[in-house]
């Protein structure tokens, strides 16, 4: 990763930003939070295509053949983001507060949300047991309490390690990946850089990156997987205007 490569396009993205159609942003962001919604609810098993993911976020039509359930949780992350954008707007750090808010506002009409887990949970495939009982909790104020302070200047480190350790502690019975996507994109966000999507294609890499953090401590990969993904939306923003390219 070019951290500061990274970090001079995304201040020349906000030198032009009020020079740039915008009607073309709005374009770009309606399309991202369609994808966003689309790949983050398909990395979990959703079987909505983007093409209906579209037609109930924007278009507001019914899908037949689909579940309430697959249903509400593709609505209920445009909820979850516009709940994101909106503190990060007024540039409200992250915290527990935050998070539970944002599970709660996923999980919405299917299982109660924003409560800790207070069972025992294992993750098909991986290879690492989530922490329990006392020592959840533990982990859980102090992923919070790091959060409140961070170490080190890399700003996307701190994104991916916020995803990497949520996942890693898996708080909640249900919705801890959406939930950790929607916190790595808070930090983004709120450090001037854009959200981004893991795409479902991508999810045997994204995996194999969570498991390298959650076994050996390694966050290079999930780090790395998502420096590429920052600097291609930089990328594409930077290219709405040629005279303005990257």
């Amino acid at each position: 990763m070019d951290y500061s490569r990274m970090c001079n396009k995304r201040d020349r993205l906000h030198a032009i930003l009020n020079a740039i159609d915008p009607e073309a942003l709005e374009s770009f962001e309606r399309s991202f939070d369609v994808e966003y919604a689309h790949n983050s609810t398909a990395i979990e098993g959703n079987t909505l295509t983007l093409v209906q993911t579209k037609a109930i976020l924007e278009d507001g039509l019914s899908v037949g053949g689909k579940s309430l359930c697959e249903i509400y949780e593709v609505a209920n992350h445009r909820k979850a983001f516009n709940y994101v954008k909106e503190h990060v707007a007024k540039g409200d750090v992250l915290t527990e507060d935050i998070a539970k808010d944002i599970h709660m506002l996923l999980l919405e009409n299917i299982l109660p949300g924003g409560i800790y887990r207070n069972v025992e949970v294992r993750i098909s495939g991986a290879g690492f047991l989530p922490p329990v009982g006392e020592d959840m909790y533990a982990q859980v104020k102090e992923f919070f309490a790091r959060l409140a302070e961070p170490a080190g200047n890399n700003l996307i480190e701190l994104a991916a390690w916020t995803h990497a350790e949520f996942v890693r502690i898996h708080p909640f019975v249900d919705g801890n990946g959406r939930t950790a996507r929607m916190l790595m994109n808070y930090q983004l966000m709120l450090a001037g850089f854009l959200p981004v999507s893991v795409a479902k294609e991508q999810r045997l890499e994204y995996y194999d990156a969570l498991e390298a953090y959650a076994v050996h401590g390694e966050l290079d990969p999930l780090a790395d997987m998502v420096a590429a993904l920052e600097e291609a939306r930089l990328d594409e923003y930077l290219a709405i205007d040629p005279s303005l390219g990257a």
